[in-house]
C-alpha cells in the first residue's frame, strides 16, 4: 500500500491534471498531438489517490476539455452522442484498476506481471465500454452488429492499448526513478 503525503497527493493530482489538459481534447493523435491519456490518468489516479472525491474532479474535467475543445476551438464533435455518459463507467474501470493494483503492489519487480494484467484487463474494459456504448447507442452507425462492433474493436483497440502502455509504462518509470532516489526505510539492526 502507497503512503503518499497531502503535499504530494497534490502534486501529482496536478501533474496529471495538466497532462490531461495537453493531451486531451484532440480525438485523433498527430504529429502536433500526443495521443489522448485519460484513460492512462484515471488507471494512475485510482493508483496513487484513491480519494473518492477526485474521480468525479477528473470526470468534469474531462468533460469541460471536451467541452471548451469543440465550442471554442473546433474540434470534432462526432464522438459526442447519447452515449457519451458512458465514458463514467469506462474511466471508472481504469480508475478502479489501479485502485486495485495499488492494494497489491510491492516495490519488486515480481509485481510488473500483475501491474501489466490489471492495466490490459482495466483497458480492455474501458474499451468495451467505451466503444461499445458508442456503437451500440450513439446513433452513429445504422447497422449495428457483434461482427461490426468486433471489425471496430479489431481496428482501434490496438492503438488505444498502445497509448495506455505508452503513458503508464513512462508512469512506472519515473514511480521508479523516484522511489529509488528516496532515503531507505530500513533500520540498522
Amino acid at each position: 500500500m502507497l503512503n503518499i503525503s497531502k503535499r504530494n497527493t497534490t502534486v501529482i493530482a496536478i501533474v496529471l491534471a495538466v497532462v490531461m489538459l495537453a493531451t486531451r481534447g484532440h480525438h485523433t493523435a498527430s504529429l502536433i498531438h500526443l495521443p489522448d491519456a485519460s484513460w492512462a490518468i484515471f488507471f494512475m489516479l485510482g493508483f496513487y489517490l484513491r480519494n473518492r472525491v477526485l474521480l468525479p474532479a477528473f470526470l468534469a474535467l474531462a468533460v469541460l476539455i471536451d467541452y471548451v475543445s469543440i465550442t471554442w476551438f473546433g474540434t470534432n464533435d462526432f464522438c459526442v452522442t447519447a452515449a457519451y455518459v458512458f465514458l463514467v463507467p469506462a474511466y471508472s474501470a481504469m480508475w478502479l484498476g489501479g485502485s486495485w493494483y495499488a492494494s497489491r503492489h510491492s516495490h519488486q519487480m515480481n509485481s510488473l506481471p500483475l501491474f501489466a494484467t490489471v492495466a490490459v484487463v482495466s483497458t480492455t474494459l474501458c474499451e468495451v465500454i467505451s466503444s461499445g456504448s458508442f456503437y451500440f447507442l450513439g446513433g452513429r452507425f445504422a447497422d449495428t452488429s457483434l461482427s461490426g462492433f468486433a471489425s471496430r474493436l479489431a481496428q482501434y483497440f490496438p492503438s488505444d492499448l498502445a497509448s495506455v502502455v505508452m503513458y503508464l509504462g513512462m508512469g512506472a518509470l519515473i514511480h521508479v526513478l523516484i522511489v529509488s532516489m528516496q532515503p531507505s526505510s530500513v533500520t540498522n539492526q
